[in-house]
C-alpha cells in the first residue's frame, strides 16, 4: 500500500484517466473528489459489504416469506417437490 501525505487541493494522479482531489480536511475526517472515466466503478467499502451481506441472508431465508406472499396474492401454494422461484428454476 502507498501511503501518501495531502493538502487540501492537492490531487493524486492513478493511470492516465483517475484523478483524486483533496477537497476538505476536518478533525478525523476528510473529503475527496475523484474524477475517472464512467466505466470505472467507485464504490464505498462498507455498501459493498452490506450489500453482500445482505445478499447472503437472503440466499440463506426458508421459503416462508414466499409461501405468505403467495396467499396474500392468491397464488397457489408451492407444491412440496415444486423447485421456488429463487432456487434457479
Amino acid at each position: 500500500m502507498l501511503v501518501l501525505t495531502r493538502k487540501t487541493g492537492e490531487k493524486i494522479v492513478i493511470g492516465d484517466d483517475i484523478t483524486i482531489t483533496i477537497l476538505d480536511v476536518r478533525g478525523d475526517g476528510i473529503r475527496i473528489g475523484i474524477d475517472a472515466p464512467r466505466g470505472i466503478k467507485i464504490q464505498r467499502e462498507e455498501v459493498l459489504l452490506a450489500v453482500a451481506e445482505a445478499n447472503v441472508a437472503a440466499a440463506a431465508a426458508d421459503d416462508s416469506g414466499e409461501q405468505q406472499l403467495r396467499t396474500a396474492l392468491g397464488v397457489a401454494p408451492l407444491a412440496p417437490s415444486e423447485p421456488a422461484a429463487h432456487q434457479g428454476s
